[in-house]
């Protein structure tokens, strides 16, 4: 359904350690962005209807209404000079805006 690579769980696992009363990385496509979707991130537990996804430790939780548009999709994490964070590759997303925040379904 979704991948999570090793260094996207390795930060979240950190992210989780610190925060106790989160089981995870919670996962949501939201109506937003110049493009239609944008992603939400925030630690967060598992709510009625969601799918968890379990990897190298760590768990995703993905929203019922987010699934179809997260299949297939990967949970990286990048760090670079200009700059850090969670990065989806999604292999759903048909177009996206010039500053790669939101995305066409």
């Amino acid at each position: 359904m979704l991948t999570v690579t090793e260094s996207a769980a390795s930060r979240l696992k950190d992210l989780v350690d610190d925060a106790p009363e989160a089981a995870g990385l919670r996962l949501v496509v939201v109506p937003g962005g110049c493009s239609g979707f944008e992603y939400s991130l925030a630690l967060g537990n598992a709510e009625d209807g969601d799918e968890v996804v379990s990897a190298h430790g760590v768990q995703v939780i993905i929203d019922r209404l987010s699934i179809p548009y997260l299949l297939g999709a990967e949970v990286d994490y990048e760090s670079s000079f200009q700059g850090e964070g969670f990065v989806i590759n999604n292999p759903n997303a048909s177009g996206s805006c010039g500053c790669g925040k939101s995305f066409t379904a």
